[in-house]
């Protein structure tokens, strides 16, 4: 039985990070030019496509419920995986029951020529390529799934960092033209979207492999300068940037753009020099502590993100407090902890002082305790202040949520009208569930 594209329904789910989603959408768009309808993942499709991730232990795992959640509303269904894990492991994915067909890096993009080549009854297929194939960029972004948009301009990375996979399931650092990101820019905005997150690997490489090898023609700065300037997007909110690529002259134009918020979400690991120098990141806890300084000395209001692995091979009780103790008295308004755990083909797997599961989940709970903290005392600091807040789609238990530009979650009683509406409203106090309740500013 082959799969004849005419009326299908397609359904998507994505692992994993912002970028994942951006291009999970352009694949979804791909389908819709063949003339298949979207369906969301729960109800019955002729084809579920699984965008997966492999950064975490836990992502690997998802994987297999996710599927037989597909094959529990149509047995019969295709089920296509692509993305880093199908990268990784292409013959793993195969391997689950119910999964027909792999695609690696260079493949997801193409997805759309395999259809026709489909058949329930055939083995299941692999298309993944060796990972130095994937030199050419693909662009990418999200609409329809949120009020925001996720737009992508770079994708892989050069750093070597010991504990991590991107690399081997993304490839070398490659940049979107500064044309194309500012044409998919224009596309969102008109499309009514009033925020956008620049996503990508490694996002503050910007420029690298604009051309197909390693000339910069941009930089990341020449980026924020551009997408400033694009009509109808209100706001422009920067993910994840390493410290040592975050310029003090791009911190000095967000904090005066038209369109770029105070918000940051900036990778730490851990915070401290000789861990650091064994995960071979690319800056010492000092430079962290300058980005962040800096950063509140121009945007003292800024939101500033953390993310954190606990557990890497040789951390001590000694090397946690360390990070621990820094993270208390850094001036940073939340932590994404992250457990560390082995992934085959980097060199931390082989590393000799493994930190034992319980240490790691017990070092986890503590810094997650710590960023509930953090939180808390950043939103307190912007009660009474005067934000604009954009509201989101969703009825939650009959209340509409919403981020301000500087990242605070606030609520207020459902309205149908305000969605995807910009508004000013001053932040009054604090709720049970640590979203901020506002009252509306004329």
């Amino acid at each position: 039985m082959l799969v004849e594209t005419a009326t299908k329904s397609v359904a998507f789910y994505t692992l994993g990070c912002k970028l994942n989603f951006s291009e999970t959408s352009t694949i979804a768009r791909s389908f819709k030019q063949e003339g298949f309808d979207k369906v969301d993942f729960e109800e019955k499709a002729d084809i579920y496509v699984i965008n997966t991730c492999s950064v975490t232990e836990n992502a690997d795992k998802r994987f297999k419920s996710i599927v037989k959640k597909a094959q529990k509303s149509n047995d019969d269904a295709f089920v296509i995986a692509v993305g880093c894990y199908a990268q990784l492991k292409p013959e793993e994915l195969a391997a689950v029951d119910g999964v027909d067909l792999v695609l690696g890096a260079t493949e997801k993009f193409k997805i759309t020529d395999y259809l026709n080549q489909l058949s329930k009854e055939e083995p299941t297929q692999v298309h993944s390529c060796e990972i130095n194939e994937a030199d050419f960029y693909v662009g990418s972004y999200s609409i329809g799934d949120r009020t925001r948009a996720f737009l992508k301009v770079q994708d892989g990375c050069d750093y070597k960092c010991t504990y991590c996979t991107i690399p081997l399931a993304r490839g070398i650092s490659r940049s979107d033209t500064l044309e194309n990101v500012m044409d998919n820019a224009r596309k969102i905005s008109e499309q009514g979207i009033k925020e956008i997150v620049l996503t990508g690997v490694n996002i503050g490489d910007y420029g690298k492999g604009e051309f197909g090898n390693k000339r910069h023609e941009h930089t990341f700065l020449d980026l924020v300068h551009a997408l400033d300037t694009v009509k109808g997007i209100e706001r422009l909110r920067i993910s994840s940037i390493e410290p040592n690529l975050l310029k003090n002259e791009t911190i000095e134009f967000v904090a005066g753009a038209n369109a770029f918020v105070p918000h940051f979400h900036i990778p730490l690991q851990v915070g401290n020099n000789e861990l650091l120098g064994k995960m071979k990141r690319r800056y010492n806890r000092e430079l962290y502590s300058d980005r962040v300084s800096k950063i509140k000395e121009v945007m003292p209001d800024c939101c500033i993100g953390v993310d954190v692995i606990v557990g890497f091979p040789g951390e001590t009780d000694d090397h946690f407090l360390d990070t621990y103790n820094y993270l208390s008295y850094l001036n940073i308004s939340y932590l994404h902890v992250f457990t560390y755990s082995e992934r085959e083909n980097t060199p931390a797997a082989t590393m000799e002082g493994a930190v034992p599961l319980k240490v790691r989940k017990k070092r986890s709970k503590m810094l997650r305790g710590l960023s509930v903290k953090k939180r808390r005392a950043f939103y307190e600091s912007q009660l009474g202040k005067t934000k604009t807040v954009l509201w989101e789609a969703e009825n939650k238990e009959g209340f509409i949520q919403g981020f301000t530009e500087n990242y605070v979650k606030v609520k207020t009683y459902w309205n149908p009208q305000l969605v995807n509406v910009l508004q000013h409203v001053k932040l009054l106090s604090i709720d049970e569930d640590g979203l901020v309740r506002i009252e509306t500013v004329d």
